[in-house]
């Protein structure tokens, strides 16, 4: 008999040391775990904040909460504890309500009762549950591995001395504040505009004039590089001269038909050279015509003069060749 008593307060210690660690354990994937006729732990999700008094930046997180008066059991608590263990539903339900029991013997004693990562649970002066969060576990999985962080304060002083120290070196980029601070500045501004606009236009006036003397003087010269060929030419060669005759091969396009059966349109030239060729091989007068207003390449079977012998041959190439074929008239 008193070794069965042992054996039952040995468990009893093993499972009032490990219970907030499994309460702990299912907060992260729900809202709420009961635990039977004690109370229950709540989680509720805080957006990100931002703590203006000491620059600190906190990510989303889930605060805890306890709430006393949840004490009917929902299963959840015992089914995970039982399964972890390796114990009966039963045997488990019954070492839980032993552990709430306890708990609440030594809140009514005055004692607080800590919980690793979850929190402090006390009475007041008037028997009410008190709890306070540690807030040193985030439970919300989506914020994983994000902390909070310190941000140092713009120091905006130091920026705008900076800046008119700029203004100083570059006169042209000027703040309202230092356009405040001096109302000669700005007229110095327009001056410098003026000044250097006149500057460019007496520049570039000087450089026409440059021009224009220096195309007069190459005209001169050939005029006077003209005139001295022909006076050698007059004065060793008194025979009439006899100016050679130049034959000049003069090759007119070719006119195209005002009527075209064309064979396609192609975005990419090389493609509709290599349409001409293939037509050609056939037997077709094909031709490249250039592009039309989409820019597209087209390509003609041929053109024709006729507009009766166009259409003959358009029949003709839709039955035997493509049925996309169309007639083009141009004037």
């Amino acid at each position: 008999m008193a070794e069965g008593f042992l054996t039952c307060i040995k468990f009893t210690i093993f499972v009032l040391m490990g219970t907030e660690h499994y309460i702990a354990e299912l907060l992260y994937r729900y809202n709420c775990v009961m635990v039977p006729e004690f109370g229950a732990f709540l989680t509720q999700v805080r957006s990100a904040v931002i703590n203006e008094s000491n620059n600190t930046f906190l990510p989303p997180t889930k605060t805890v909460s306890f709430n006393e008066q949840l004490t009917s059991n929902d299963g959840l608590l015992v089914s995970y504890m039982a399964d972890v263990e390796k114990m009966s539903y039963e045997d488990m339900q019954k070492k839980i309500a032993l552990v709430s029991q306890q708990w609440r013997q030594r809140l009514e004693a005055g004692e607080k009762l800590g919980f690793p990562n979850l929190g402090q649970l006390w009475l007041n002066k008037e028997g009410k549950t008190q709890f306070q969060p540690s807030n040193e576990v985030n439970y919300l999985t989506s914020s994983f591995g994000l902390s909070s962080f310190v941000a140092s304060p713009i120091t905006r002083e130091v920026l705008k001395e900076e800046i008119l120290e700029l203004e100083e070196k570059i006169p042209f980029i000027i703040t309202p504040e230092a356009r405040k601070e001096s109302g000669i500045r700005p007229y110095l501004k327009y001056a410098a505009v003026i000044l250097l606009a006149v500057a460019t236009s007496f520049t570039g006036y000087r450089l026409y004039n440059e021009n224009l003397n220096n195309q007069q003087l190459v005209r001169q010269e050939a005029q006077q590089q003209v005139s001295k060929n022909i006076q050698e030419a007059t004065f060793f060669n008194t025979a009439p001269l006899e100016l050679p005759v130049i034959s000049l091969n003069i090759s007119t396009p070719k006119k195209r038909g005002a009527h075209q059966i064309i064979a396609g349109a192609f975005r990419i030239k090389e493609n509709a050279e290599k349409k001409v060729d293939q037509l050609k091989e056939k037997g077709y007068d094909s031709s490249y015509i250039g592009e039309n207003d989409y820019g597209l390449h087209m390509v003609a079977y041929g053109c024709y003069d006729d507009a009766d012998e166009a259409l003959q041959q358009l029949r003709t190439i839709k039955l035997s060749e493509s049925s996309e074929a169309w007639m083009r008239s141009v004037k």
